[in-house]
């Protein structure tokens, strides 16, 4: 599984990110151990609390912990990782917190632990965290037998399409997927080898090249948005200035706007915002769909867990019940028949409690197929959308590079004319 981690202060806003239910279809708080306090928040204020005996700012060390979309792990997998990431780091024995988050039929977790040993008041050291978690990564990929990222197996092979979080923002605010945007000009870079091939390859994307105020060269999208040419190719700029050269001669961010602006037609505007609108009202569609299934599916686990708080409390008023009380007890206790109802109370307890974890992680994966089932009908309806617009975007671009030429052969046509009228 995926091991991301992170050292950080600010507990009370790690608790409200956590809880939140709003980004989550599903939060639940699994342990809460070495804190006095039962609910997230209290338990990070302790935390901060001790931490004000130290100089240590970064009191918490969070970890999410994410399994391929496919796997089904169980809360016993993911507490044995848990247990062999806190080994690993020297974390073992501290304050800790376990939740668990789903979301768009995939389920991960988060482990949080106070960073402060409170017998010492020092912080755990967190050396070379990163390169530890990456190990231990591995080893679950392996162990479990799933399909390796290829940046896990070796670094040098990460996908070059991967974004900031900068990045994915503006891309949202746009309505781009950011992956798409950066292979269509990552290709047009790659099949070309001058400026004038790699404009022409971008305008048939519907991009235009320019040259930005500060930041070199830049992209402008049909609707004037702006995009860093080198963060887009993940290269450094002096390789895009080898090829594409200077970029004295390019137009400025402001004239490249104007021309897409007396270029582009409102029909042609219209067309994507009808796709837009299309995608739109499809989203929300599936969107209430969603929401639907969500509220089924915390009813059920409500009433599961409801259910299961009555046999539990039931059945521990029957176990109870078994134990004699007075003169008969204590001759219990001496025969030692006491001792042998206690241990069979036990041991039933435990089998109803491996029972009822059975039953809640067989509705988990129930609940998560059909959510996957959902999901499925999003992810064709974001491919769709995507492949539209990528058409759409082709054919500004032809429109774009058509418009051009027919002003320049207006421009050729109206030289000679008047050519010729001198000439008589």
């Amino acid at each position: 599984m995926i091991l991301k981690a992170s050292q950080r202060g600010n507990g009370s806003e790690l608790a409200a990110h956590l809880m939140r239910m709003d980004d989550n279809e599903h939060v639940h708080v699994h342990q809460i151990r070495g804190f006095v306090s039962e609910d997230l928040k209290g338990a990070f204020k302790e935390a901060e609390a001790t931490a004000k005996g130290t100089k240590c700012r970064q009191y918490l060390f969070s970890l999410s912990l994410s399994p391929p979309e496919d796997a089904r792990v169980s809360v016993e997998g993911f507490e044995e990782a848990v247990g062999r990431i806190e080994e690993r780091l020297g974390l073992a024995g501290q304050p800790r917190a376990i939740v668990f988050h789903e979301k768009e039929g995939r389920r991960h977790a988060h482990c949080v632990w106070s960073r402060i040993d409170a017998d010492t008041m020092t912080a755990k050291q967190m050396s070379f965290y990163k390169t530890k978690l990456t190990g231990i990564s591995r080893d679950l990929y392996l162990e479990n037998g799933w399909s390796m990222p290829r940046g896990l197996e070796n670094a040098a092979e990460r996908n070059p399409t991967n974004f900031s979080l900068a990045e994915w923002q503006q891309a949202k605010r746009q309505g781009i997927d950011p992956r798409w945007l950066k292979s269509a000009v990552q290709e047009c870079w790659q099949r070309s080898d001058n400026r004038a091939s790699f404009e022409s390859a971008l305008q048939d994307r519907g991009f235009f090249l320019a040259k930005g105020d500060k930041r070199g060269f830049v992209l402008l999208d049909h609707q004037g948005d702006i995009w860093f040419l080198p963060k887009v190719l993940d290269v450094k700029t002096k390789d895009v200035r080898s090829r594409l050269g200077s970029g004295d001669e390019l137009k400025s961010v402001d004239d490249t706007r104007k021309v897409i602006g007396e270029r582009m037609t409102p029909a042609m505007r219209r067309h994507v915002e009808e796709s837009r609108d299309q995608f739109r009202r499809r989203s929300t569609l599936l969107a209430q769909k969603k929401e639907e299934l969500t509220q089924e599916h915390r009813k059920a686990r409500a009433d599961l867990e409801g259910r299961q708080a009555v046999q539990w409390e039931n059945e521990t008023r029957e176990r109870a019940a078994r134990l004699p009380k007075g003169l008969r007890g204590l001759w219990h206790r001496i025969t030692g028949q006491y001792q042998e109802v206690r241990r069979a109370n036990e041991l039933e307890a435990k089998d109803t409690t491996l029972r009822h974890g059975q039953e809640r992680q067989a509705q988990i994966d129930s609940q998560r197929e059909e959510r996957a089932a959902l999901q499925t009908e999003f992810k064709q309806l974001r491919s769709a959308q995507a492949k539209q617009l990528l058409e759409l975007r082709e054919d500004i671009g032809r429109f774009l590079k058509f418009t051009r030429g027919r002003d320049q052969s207006r421009l050729l046509s109206r030289d000679q004319s008047l050519g010729l009228r001198l000439e008589r």
